[in-house]
């Protein structure tokens, strides 16, 4: 028997309290992100509503969208439906449901689209990569599909 093999037979003999195992502390997960329109919303009373709260869409909210019939009819309302599932603050607006989003400016409509791909892709649109001939690093912007879409 090697000296390494009695010292951890004689460390696991021992009587002494077992050294408790560190657990690190959950880590949060952020889920909603604020944003502000650049153009903002027109509610039928004149009120232009721009700051609001996206969260993070789960794997229901777009799959949910697809048993729509105006999604079936047309695959351009993706968008519209699974927008209004993600958005959960617009101004002062009670509630945001497709009509609301189906209003918005194009410019808006552009930019939650954008923001969207944004904060469900870990924040970020962008990757760090190293120049194969170079090795100089530099990001490249990832281009992705249409909102809602693999």
């Amino acid at each position: 028997m090697s000296a390494q093999d009695l010292t951890a037979s004689a460390e696991s003999t021992s009587a002494g309290p077992a050294t408790p195992e560190v657990v690190a502390a959950p880590e949060r997960l952020q889920t909603e992100f604020p944003f502000e329109l650049p153009r903002g919303f027109v509610s039928g009373d004149g009120t232009v509503h721009r700051a609001g709260v996206m969260r993070l869409a789960t794997a229901r909210d777009e799959l949910v969208p697809l048993r729509d019939l105006r999604v079936q009819e047309n695959p351009a309302y993706l968008s519209v439906v699974l927008l209004a599932r993600v958005i959960t603050k617009l101004g002062t607006l009670p509630s945001i449901h497709d009509g609301v989003v189906e209003n918005m400016f194009a410019a808006d409509l552009a930019f939650l689209q954008d923001f969207y791909r944004q904060i469900n892709a870990e924040g970020h649109t962008r990757a760090g990569v190293v120049c194969p001939h170079c090795s100089q690093p530099f990001e490249v912007e990832l281009g992705g599909s249409r909102l809602g879409e693999s």
